[in-house]
């Protein structure tokens, strides 16, 4: 009980922040309450939203994953040469990003759940993996998709603007939502996932495979790094080699933002998608009053720093209250 109402309280800081940061933007930013401000925040989100989900359920366990960015990058990558290299038909080059997604989703779960590599080395390693497969496959070459007037621009249509103009992330970021909404609260991964970071050998004593089902929080995160990378070639277009560094950073901040603890045992998907729009909004005000972009790597890493310092404050008071009881 005293852990959900700390979680509570922590999304309710969380949604307070965001509206104060909103109503800051809007009244001392230039145009940053437009339409074309909140639709390019929105762009700029979806493929991290995506990754945030994922995300969610491995730091729930008390893991971390790394190399979701480059991952979801590698995936793109690949996607465009099976389009334009091997000559694919688009939806099966979009098959084949997820796919790429998952197989690096697999390897991370066995390195860490069945070899008992720690989380941070293992997805460390992938993460320079991921970068090599990417340079090698695409040959160092940029890989471009189709623009929404070409014929297979119809994947643009679908994931990224509608022939109206409406955005079509919007629609895919409430069914992700719900999605994993539903997984997390509502069935074993997510119960598990939890059980699992609260105490790994009380799990396994009562029975629960934490092998296989660390395996499969991992697969969900894979799976989700590669849905952001089609988010991200339907967005963005151009996909270059050796990119996706940071988004972790971004996907780790907000998750941890949104209530989810580093130490595992307990998560919230609503603070995450909170999170999200906490780094976006922060990112994207900030250039509308005029700061430049290495001042805005400067904020983002002081609200990681922060994010971090709040979830060791609420852990504390949690193991206090754990005591007492």
């Amino acid at each position: 009980m005293k852990i959900k109402k700390l979680l509570a309280s922590q999304r309710a800081i969380a949604l307070l922040t965001l509206v104060v940061l909103f109503l800051f933007f809007t009244l001392f930013g230039k145009n940053f309450c437009t339409a074309d401000t909140m639709v390019n925040l929105l762009e700029s989100t979806y493929y991290i939203i995506c990754v945030s989900f994922g995300m969610t359920f491995v730091i729930a366990t008390g893991g971390i994953d790394l190399s979701v960015g480059t991952v979801a990058m590698c995936s793109a990558l690949i996607g465009g040469v099976a389009y334009n290299v091997w000559k694919f038909p688009m939806w099966l080059s979009l098959l084949v990003i997820i796919a790429t997604g998952a197989a690096f989703g697999v390897l991370n779960g066995i390195l860490t759940s069945y070899l008992d590599m720690p989380a941070f080395v293992a997805t460390l390693g992938t993460m320079m993996m991921s970068q090599g497969v990417g340079y090698i496959i695409s040959g160092v070459q940029t890989m471009r998709y189709p623009s929404i007037s070409e014929p297979d621009g119809w994947f643009k249509r679908v994931f990224y603007k509608s022939i109206s103009g409406m955005p079509m992330g919007i629609l895919y970021m409430v069914l992700l939502f719900a999605a994993a909404c539903f997984l997390f609260r509502c069935t074993k991964i997510g119960k598990y996932a939890c059980a699992i970071g609260s105490n790994k050998e009380a799990a396994r004593l009562s029975g629960v495979n934490v092998k296989k089902w660390g395996l499969l929080v991992y697969l969900i995160s894979g799976i989700c790094a590669g849905i952001a990378g089609v988010f991200y070639a339907a967005t963005y277009t151009a996909i270059l080699p050796g990119s996706g560094s940071g988004i972790e950073t971004n996907a780790i901040a907000a998750t941890v933002i949104g209530g989810t603890s580093m130490a595992g045992g307990y998560g919230s998907m609503l603070g995450t998608i909170i999170g999200v729009f906490i780094m976006g909004i922060l990112k994207n005000g900030l250039m509308t009053i005029g700061i430049q972009q290495q001042w805005q790597v400067l904020f983002t890493g002081g609200a990681v720093l922060l994010a971090v310092l709040l979830d060791i404050y609420r852990t504390k008071r949690v193991q206090k209250g754990r005591k007492k009881g």
